[in-house]
């Protein structure tokens, strides 16, 4: 369970692209940068720099071809030829969480939320809140980027990240884990002020516009909406997320 060699490097990395980022990354001091990759044909005073910054940070560097530092980038516009890999020591695969003598509770399911910037949030305020863990999948949602990193104000790097490959997974994982599934919706038929939680909770957090996807929804155990006395229909899921997340600091 605890052999790193086992666990997926996807699973264990952060991985930032682009000139700035990296170096911003290799001079932070709180970060530890696995390694960094350079396109075999980025040359110039940036590079140069970056190489500086790497050896006085004992961190490798390696060269591989431009089209293979885009494939490992997932970004072929923006990458500028060089990548970093940075260790985010609370990011894990789900399965190997659950299977700690006290589970991550309360969690949150990210479900089809593909926006950059409401990731980021959701993974700042989750983490600020103290939450045992937030589940990004590889599918169906935003890819762990810097422009998730940016929006997170760099708090990424320290977010307790579950990975597995889709939201329906996770809350099947969860489920047989004994956990409770409650999804967050407009109409939800108990109030999140009112409801009595057992002690494996999990949040699960819609689409920007789809909502909680089928798959998911089988799962749910209870729908709970956000009190709005006043005429707005809906929330931001970012901003849903940190309701959620600052009523489970207030109950403690």
């Amino acid at each position: 369970m605890g052999d790193e060699a086992a666990v997926s490097p996807k699973d264990r990395f952060l991985t930032v692209y682009g000139r700035k980022p990296v170096l911003e990354a290799l001079t932070d001091p709180t970060l530890n940068v696995d390694k960094v990759i350079l396109a075999d044909v980025a040359r110039g005073p940036a590079v140069t720099e970056i190489e500086r910054a790497a050896r006085s940070a004992g961190v490798q560097v390696q060269r591989a071809t431009a089209h293979r530092v885009k494939v490992l980038a997932g970004n072929g516009k923006q990458d500028q030829g060089v990548l970093a890999d940075v260790v985010v020591p609370r990011m894990r695969p789900l399965d190997l969480a659950l299977a700690e003598s006290t589970p991550p509770s309360p969690v949150l399911v990210l479900d089809g939320i593909t926006t950059p910037a409401n990731v980021g949030m959701i993974l700042r305020t989750a983490t600020a809140a103290g939450f045992g863990g937030v589940v990004v999948p590889r599918r169906g949602v935003a890819t762990l980027d810097p422009l998730v990193v940016k929006a997170s104000a760099g708090v990424a790097f320290k977010a307790p990240v579950l990975r597995c490959m889709t939201a329906a997974d996770a809350v099947e994982q969860l489920t047989d884990a004994g956990y409770s599934i409650y999804a967050l919706g407009a109409s939800g038929a108990e109030s999140l002020f009112d409801l009595d939680l057992p002690s494996r909770t999990a949040f699960v957090l819609g689409g920007e516009s789809e909502g909680v996807s089928e798959e998911v929804a089988r799962y749910v155990a209870g729908w709970v909406s956000i009190p709005m006395p006043g005429d707005v229909e809906s929330l931001n899921v970012s901003a849903a997320a940190a309701v959620v997340c600052f009523e489970m600091v207030r109950r403690g």
